[in-house]
């Protein structure tokens, strides 16, 4: 019943035409507009996060006086390594880590020199390896400390990130998401495919033109100069393409693991409901009372 009259006196307000004065206009708009709530707000403003590295957060997080972000963690440690394991307190792992990392160089330059010494093969390919296991060593450095960091909380947005970083398809794993591994593996795949085919072409041409625009050269190949220089430009532009189709699949699984991260805890329900209450404006707001409505959506 008091519902309906405030309906009633709603409507004869409005044929009235009850005045709104625009202070009046004014004053609701401000009160509308940084007062009133429709929704549940109860999740505090996120801090600012637009530093891309802060020297300030990494080496306090190191000295345990402050917490850092894996994001700040990861690229500190790229340049200090084993600031990560310094960070959760896992100081056994720095010998290891230092240890590998420092045979791998050692062994690299020691089988170069014998490789220069002797122009033995194997030794150039030992050196290669040696090179390789040292990349090995740091990269698991920078690994260890995504998996450690914050371990009693899932999911965290930067560790997928971080994942998808470090091994294309490791975020989507870790988000649960194993059908886009092979999606983006495939992708990655053929990307590379068509970069390493198109280099070939393009060095096979590439030798042709300057076989062909060579003076000291006996025997020219059947190409003439300008059939080389078409198609070793055209094989160059398909292998740059190439290139950046492999980049461009690489950044893409790294978003996705970061967006799908956050939308782990994103909560759907179905509670979307529209609340609509009569009101009365006080005269501090216009010049008389003023009869009117409020609407409040919740989704």
């Amino acid at each position: 019943m008091k519902l309906r009259v405030l309906i009633v006196c709603l409507l004869l307000g409005l044929a009235c035409g009850l005045p709104l004065h625009a202070q009046y206009r004014d004053d609701m708009f401000k009160r509308d507009a940084f007062t009133q709530t429709y929704a549940d707000t109860t999740e505090k403003t996120p801090a600012d996060s637009s530093k891309l590295f802060s020297f300030k957060e990494f080496f306090g997080g190191l000295a345990h006086k402050r917490t850092a972000s894996l994001k700040t963690l990861t690229m500190g440690s790229a340049i200090l390594v084993g600031g990560n394991q310094i960070y959760n307190k896992q100081y056994w792992k720095l010998p290891i880590i230092y240890g590998g990392i420092g045979a791998g160089i050692y062994g690299g330059i020691r089988c170069n020199q014998l490789y220069q010494q002797t122009g033995d093969v194997k030794f150039q390919t030992y050196s290669t390896l040696s090179y390789v296991g040292a990349g090995l060593f740091w990269w698991g450095s920078l690994l260890d400390g995504a998996v450690q960091f914050e371990k009693d909380k899932y999911p965290v947005a930067s560790k997928a990130t971080v994942y998808s970083l470090l091994l294309p398809g490791m975020g989507q794993i870790y988000n649960g998401e194993f059908w886009k591994v092979p999606l983006y593996w495939g992708l990655m795949a053929g990307c590379i495919h068509f970069w390493a085919d198109n280099n070939i072409q393009y060095q096979r041409w590439k030798w042709i033109h300057n076989q062909a625009t060579a003076d000291d050269v006996e025997e020219r190949p059947p190409q003439s100069a300008e059939t080389a220089k078409y198609y070793r430009d055209v094989y160059r532009r398909y292998r740059d393409y190439s290139i950046l189709a492999t980049a461009l699949v690489y950044v893409i699984q790294i978003i996705d693991a970061n967006v799908f991260a956050y939308m782990q805890d994103f909560e759907v329900n179905d509670d979307i409901s529209l609340h609509v209450e009569p009101v009365v404006m006080p005269v501090q707001y216009a010049s008389q009372p003023v009869v009117g409505m409020s609407l409040g959506f919740r989704f």
